[in-house]
């Protein structure tokens, strides 16, 4: 029986190293490496939360093609339920991630068989079984959008589940106006600093979550990378500085931390100690290629925060 289950995003990575200049059209340009990782916000948090020890189910939809059995060998190599339809007339959602030597990324994606998930996909036995029902990939799950997302998530609240939800980028930019009638549903929000700061319209985190606290969102986190992270919830509110490690690959590495966040929620710790070990994982993350090559287990990922510095 999960404890957690992740709906959303899943996606094959296709990673290039090192790109400095695109080739002219016609032309072409050597690269250092091109690799496979599986990636997408609720397959990542979900491979996360397993290899914490969590048992963890996830729901999405895949293409018939050598690209969805890729995703789904990963769940099952992992140890996650899935419940995950495959479809015959439209492809796996893929990108293609291009790293510069620097470091930075830029990306080039395919919506595809992600478009299909609904909240029909998420089954009241389903939800009865879970602890935890997390939303991952918000604004790019179009039947998904606004009130079908809320509808969904209200009827893991009145099944007894706590609910969490991380967004992503709104190439729309409907922002607020698609997210709102998710927030009185929601325990636990998860977003990263320019995402947040659309949704907002400032650019202070300790007002984002403020902000979206007043518009009835439970505990809220915001995703600052190399500043760690801001959290406010019931009973306290900071800045938790991250670990210093030396940078492989930022991919995924935000949704490593919700997975560690949603692995110390489960623990009942509390949110500074919470927000720390999400930290940590997302440092782990961060030191290899691709979103889950670098998680650890728990008693692992505690060993690295106690001996390992933090940025400030």
């Amino acid at each position: 029986m999960p404890d957690v289950t992740c709906v959303g995003v899943l996606v094959a990575d296709v990673i290039v190293r090192s790109v400095d200049v695109w080739p002219e059209r016609g032309r072409l340009v050597r690269v250092e490496s091109i690799g496979l990782h599986s990636g997408g916000l609720a397959h990542t948090t979900g491979v996360t939360l397993s290899k914490l020890g969590v048992p963890t189910a996830v729901v999405g939809r895949v293409g018939a093609d050598l690209l969805g059995t890729f995703l789904l060998d990963v769940l099952r190599e992992h140890r996650v339920e899935a419940h995950v339809p495959r479809e015959k007339d439209v492809n796996t959602s893929t990108t293609v991630v291009v790293v510069a030597s620097n470091g930075e990324r830029s990306f080039l994606h395919l919506q595809g068989a992600n478009a299909r998930l609904g909240p029909q996909d998420v089954s009241d036995t389903l939800l009865a079984r879970s602890r935890v029902v997390h939303l991952g990939g918000y604004f790019l799950l179009p039947a998904m959008d606004g009130p079908s997302a809320a509808g969904m998530l209200a009827r893991a609240k009145a099944a007894g589940c706590r609910t969490s939800l991380d967004m992503s980028w709104d190439v729309q930019g409907r922002w607020m106006g698609v997210l709102a009638p998710c927030l009185p549903h929601l325990d636990l929000l998860f977003g990263n600093r320019d995402e947040l700061a659309r949704v907002t319209n400032t650019e202070d985190p300790a007002r984002m979550a403020a902000v979206l606290r007043e518009l009835g969102a439970g505990t809220v986190a915001v995703k600052l990378g190399e500043d760690g992270a801001y959290v406010d919830g019931d009973g306290w509110r900071g800045r938790v500085p991250a670990f210093s490690v030396e940078v492989v690959d930022t991919t995924g590495a935000g949704d490593a931390f919700c997975g560690g966040f949603l692995a110390g929620y489960l623990s009942a710790w509390d949110l500074q100690r919470t927000t720390r070990f999400a930290n940590a994982v997302g440092a782990m993350c961060v030191t290899a290629i691709g979103g889950t090559t670098g998680i650890r287990t728990i008693a692992e990922t505690l060993r690295f925060a106690d001996t390992t510095a933090v940025r400030d």
